[in-house]
C-alpha cells in the first residue's frame, strides 16, 4: 500500500486535521496532544521526527524547530475508529513550550488547577519574552 493510500484511510475532521497524542515510548507518559494533517503525518513518517499543524497559528511546524527539543518516532498507532493517532517517541528535552517535560503539568486538586511538576527550562530564555 502506498503512503498516500493509508493516509487517505484515516478520518480527518472538516479542516483536514486528526488529533495526535504523543507519548514517551520508554515510560508511557503522555507528553502532548496536537493536530496533524496529511502533509505533517507524511513528513513525520518520512523524517522520523514529529511534524504538526497549529490550529491557533495556522502554521505547519516541526516539534523542536525553535527549541531544539525534538521527538524521534519509535511507534505509530491509529485507534479503532481511525480518527486519532498515537505516536510513541523518544523525547529530546522538554515537550511543552511552557518549559515542562509534559504539557500535562497541572492537575485538579478539588478546588482548582495546581502545577504538579517542575519546569525543565525557562521558556523566555528559549523563545524570548512574550
Amino acid at each position: 500500500m502506498s503512503a498516500s493510500a493509508w493516509l487517505d484511510e484515516l478520518k480527518y475532521d472538516g479542516d483536514g486535521l486528526i488529533p495526535a497524542i504523543v507519548q514517551d515510548a520508554a515510560t508511557g507518559e503522555v507528553l502532548m496532544m496536537a493536530y496533524m494533517n496529511k502533509n505533517s503525518l507524511a513528513d513525520s513518517i518520512r523524517t522520523g521526527k514529529t511534524h504538526f499543524w497549529s490550529r491557533s497559528r495556522k502554521k505547519y511546524w516541526m516539534k523542536g524547530e525553535s527549541s531544539g527539543h525534538t521527538q524521534e518516532i519509535e511507534n505509530l498507532y491509529v485507534d479503532c475508529d481511525m480518527d486519532t493517532i498515537l505516536i510513541q517517541v523518544r523525547q529530546h528535552g522538554a515537550a511543552c513550550h511552557m518549559g515542562y517535560r509534559s504539557c500535562f503539568y497541572r492537575n485538579f486538586n478539588g478546588s482548582g488547577w495546581k502545577i504538579c511538576r517542575e519546569r525543565d527550562f525557562d521558556p523566555d530564555q528559549v523563545y524570548g519574552p512574550k
